[in-house]
């Protein structure tokens, strides 16, 4: 039998990726945000594609803020980037 690969939307593109194309960010029970590269931290996640340019626009346009409905700090955003590699 096929493995079934979980499939998540990118907040920015609204595309489907399988999860493993994507990067989580989450804003966790106490309100914080971190970047989960686990997939599996507690709390409210969006996904983003892992691309430059893709942060940037999450970054211009707030989409993570709007998502996770809290304000993402710049450092949320430097980790992503620096995760790309």
């Amino acid at each position: 039998m096929v493995k079934k690969i979980p499939m998540r939307k990118c907040v920015v593109t609204n595309e489907r990726w399988p999860k493993k194309e994507l990067v989580r960010v989450v804003r966790t029970p106490d309100n914080t945000v971190i970047v989960d590269l686990t997939g599996k931290a507690n709390g409210r996640g969006a996904y983003l594609k892992k691309q430059l340019d893709i942060i940037e626009t999450a970054r211009k346009k707030k989409i993570l803020d709007k998502h996770l409905e809290i304000a993402v700090p710049d450092e949320i955003y430097e980790e992503l980037i620096k995760n790309l590699n």
